[in-house]
Parts: C-alpha cells; sequence; structure tokens
C-alpha cells in the first residue's frame, strides 16, 4: 500500500462550502450560456462540434478542480468528526492507490483513514451520483480482497461525502451501509446510517 501527499489549507482565508460552491455555480453558469450560444450556431457545424468538446473538457476540468477542493475542505476535520461518532483514527491519508499487479486490484482511494482496529475508505465527489456509490461498494470489496491477501483482519468501512448530494443518492448510500459526509454552513456534518440503515463491514 503506498499514501501520497500531505496537504495544507491557507489559515489566512480558509476556504468555506459556501464560496467554493459559488464559485463552481457562477463558473458552470457560464460554460451553460457558452454552449447554448455555440448549440444555436447553425452556419459552421465542424467548428461547433470541435467548441462543444472543449467546452465539455473545460466543464470536466472544473468538476475535477472543485472535487480536489471539497477534499481540502473536508479532510481536516474528518478525523475530529468522526471521533464525535465514536470513531477514533489516528492515521489520515489522501490519494492512496493500490497497484496489486498479481492478484488483479488495482484500487484508488480519495481519503484512507486508520486505526489499529477498523479502516474508513472516503469517496469523495463534487455532486456524487448513484453509479458513484456503487463504484464505491465495487471498491469496498476490492480493498476487502486486497487487505485478506496481506493478513489485515481490521473491519473496514464506506463513507461518501459531496457538496451537492440529492436525497437519491443519500439514500442509496445509507442503504449500502456508507456514512455519508454533506455540508452544514461553514463546515459539514457525517450521517449515520441508522434506523432501518446499518452500518455495513467489509
Amino acid at each position: 500500500m503506498e499514501t501520497t501527499q500531505d496537504f495544507a489549507i491557507d489559515p489566512n482565508d480558509p476556504p468555506t462550502f459556501e464560496k467554493v460552491w459559488k464559485m463552481f455555480q457562477e463558473t458552470r453558469e457560464q460554460f451553460r450560456e457558452t454552449r447554448k450560444h455555440i448549440e444555436a450556431t447553425d452556419r459552421q457545424i465542424k467548428e461547433t462540434g470541435r467548441q462543444m468538446k472543449e467546452t465539455d473538457k473545460r466543464v470536466g476540468e472544473l468538476t475535477n478542480r472543485f472535487g480536489d477542493m471539497v477534499e481540502h475542505m473536508v479532510v481536516p476535520n474528518l478525523l475530529d468528526k468522526f471521533k464525535a461518532l465514536g470513531f477514533v483514527f489516528e492515521i489520515a491519508s489522501r490519494d492512496l492507490k493500490i497497484t496489486d499487479q498479481k492478484n488483479n486490484i488495482f484500487v484508488e482511494v480519495d481519503v484512507f483513514l486508520q486505526n489499529g482496529d477498523k479502516v474508513m475508505v472516503v469517496e469523495i465527489k463534487a455532486t456524487p451520483s448513484v453509479k458513484d456509490i456503487t463504484n464505491h461498494v465495487k471498491r469496498m470489496e476490492k480493498m476487502r480482497r486486497y487487505a485478506d491477501l496481506h493478513g489485515d483482519a481490521r473491519k473496514y468501512l464506506g463513507a461518501v461525502a459531496g457538496v451537492v448530494v440529492s436525497d437519491s443518492v443519500k439514500h442509496r448510500a445509507l442503504g449500502n451501509g456508507f456514512f455519508v459526509v454533506v455540508p452544514s454552513g461553514d463546515t459539514f456534518n457525517i450521517i449515520r446510517p441508522e434506523g432501518k440503515y446499518f452500518v455495513k463491514e467489509w
């Protein structure tokens, strides 16, 4: 297992979910207007197609950068937030990658929290989708397989974090036993699977 890169937040101008979300919304709206203008132009079909592809590419790049910003805001406080729920994790790592050629296991993890008994695997998306939840279930299964092959008997748990989490995505995540990390003012809250939902351990 290899972990990479530490991270830092400027204490003089800490980002908030509201600031970053407002920026994302304004920039996305600009892209939408540009795309509408392009679609309304029917005189240069080839050029229009090229510009639309470029716009889609830029939107994708923006979304990726936004996801990175979300990570920078969420990660530093995750340990304290989970501690309040009774989970004391000693180590927090970002961008963990597993490349097990021998067993054909390849996994990328946004945030990896761990202690001697448990591991929390956190997937962070700006706007997580139902497909992202399905993919995270597969990720957890791969992590469990890798752990078993390497003598790691700890319990593995999962969480999904996002700035905009629809009700359908939230319930799908909770239904799969994941914790859900959502914004709340200048910070965020962690929703625990409870009631008809149960925390799942892999």
